[in-house]
């Protein structure tokens, strides 16, 4: 277990300086080229997880320690064992004395034997006064809830009913969805399919199709060959709500990775260009595209510009636009402490480019489906309303409400639960 405590010190480290998990895991994981992929597992489930705690996690060290430690490893290394000390199976003395040989392992500059001593002496106090601290946190929103003080405030004046349920469903574990394409393969024999390979499923709406337990992406029936991808249920209304038809000129605009894109042709024969800002990522939508069977023309392009339209108007936008992501802090835990109160705005700064510029590229009668991942009135709604001032030929349409039967929904805004992500959606036409 020491081992995979060091890369995930080393991991949650490399985030609360500023870098993002999806790289700093990577990065941690390559110090441990021999680590087991038990240890690897081990290591990744314990960066998320302290991650995810981490204002519960980083509040009771504080109480701990009696003056600040200047060796950030030592830090991010109890954060990570008093982390499975409050959510963890592991047995608390294995946690402590796992952590005790982990620090003696670290390289030069920490004095071995004073970090032994002083991570053992603060692991054991705390499973000795854990109740009384308890008690004491239970007060501080920053530790009863594991976000940001600005984030709660925020969504204490913007969903005075629904703070508490988001903040939560935030910090949950995310369930494991399929979709379904329904041109190779009905929903009813699908799920026959899983049933004989003994995985447990259920159909929860369109072509979404949730795991019981998820299980390597691998060993999921159909998907090398195009049958099923993985994506969320409230992601999966986006092609939905989109309603493109057969022959219709549509732009997916900020596409990367590549899942609605691929949605999109799975429901309907259209002429898609799919576009991205970062030709990398545009490298992974053709990968999701290749594996589906389906084909888009590709499109490196900034979506606040125009410089690579070639003057035909398109039927159908897809408007995914950059945002603060602060709906799906789920599956990106490190979000919750890499953004900043002022990204709010500054996302909306350039949502408020993106929309006019694709605004101008949509044909009369044709429609947009602005989306975000965000939860944050200021890139959502707030910033439809400006929009519409500003575009008299613009109306917003309502949105299906059979596509949203049995989801929170308050205006086009998904409200983060056990099934699905915080998705916007707000669907607009030209007259």
């Amino acid at each position: 277990m020491y081992i995979s405590q060091q890369i995930a010190a080393n991991a949650v480290n490399q985030v609360l300086s500023g870098r993002n998990l999806t790289l700093a895991l990577p990065e941690a994981l390559s110090a441990f080229p021999d680590a087991t992929p038990q240890q690897r597992g081990a290591a990744a489930d314990l960066s998320y997880g302290t991650l995810r705690y981490y204002g519960e996690t980083n509040a009771y060290l504080t109480c701990l320690l009696e003056k600040p430690l200047t060796d950030d490893r030592i830090y991010t290394l109890l954060l990570v064992a008093i982390y499975q000390l409050l959510h963890d199976k592991a047995d608390a003395f294995t946690v402590v004395n796992q952590a005790v040989h982990a620090v003696s392992q670290f390289r030069k500059p920490t004095p071995k034997q004073w970090a032994k001593g002083l991570v053992n002496a603060i692991l054991r106090n705390f499973l000795r006064r854990k109740d009384e601290f308890a008690a004491k946190l239970a007060r501080t929103e920053v530790a009863t809830y594991s976000y940001p003080q600005w984030w709660i405030n925020k969504l204490k004046v913007q969903y005075p009913g629904h703070w508490q349920s988001i903040l939560v469903a935030g910090n949950q574990h995310p369930p494991m969805t399929l979709r379904v394409n329904t041109k190779k393969i009905s929903i009813e024999e699908y799920l026959q399919l899983l049933v004989r390979q003994d995985i447990e499923a259920s159909h929860i709406g369109g072509q979404a199709v949730v795991l019981t337990k998820p299980v390597a992406v691998e060993k999921i029936p159909g998907f090398t060959d195009g049958v099923v991808s993985v994506q969320d249920y409230g992601a999966q209304l986006a092609a939905q709500l989109l309603d493109a038809e057969a022959g219709m000129r549509v732009l997916d605009a900020c596409c990367a990775p590549g899942g609605k894109t691929g949605h999109i042709l799975e429901l309907a024969d259209v002429q898609l260009t799919a576009m991205d800002s970062d030709a990398g990522r545009l490298q992974r939508v053709q990968e999701n595209l290749s594996r589906l069977q389906l084909d888009a023309e590709l499109v490196a392009a900034d979506a606040a510009a125009a410089d690579w339209y070639d003057g035909k108007p398109f039927d159908r936008i897809l408007a995914d636009v950059p945002c603060t992501a602060s709906g799906i802090v789920r599956r990106h835990v490190d979000i919750k402490w890499l953004r900043r109160e002022t990204d709010v705005a500054s996302f909306a700064a350039q949502q408020a480019k993106i929309l006019p510029n694709l605004w101008q590229l949509l044909a009369k009668g044709g429609k947009l489906l602005y989306v975000t991942c965000s939860v944050f009135n200021e890139e959502n709604q707030t910033q439809v309303d400006k929009f519409l001032l500003q575009h008299p030929d613009a109306k917003q349409l309502p949105l299906s409400v059979d596509y949203f039967k049995d989801l929170t929904q308050l205006n086009g805004q998904l409200i983060p639960s056990s099934a699905h992500d915080g998705f916007f959606y707000a669907l607009l036409q030209k007259n």
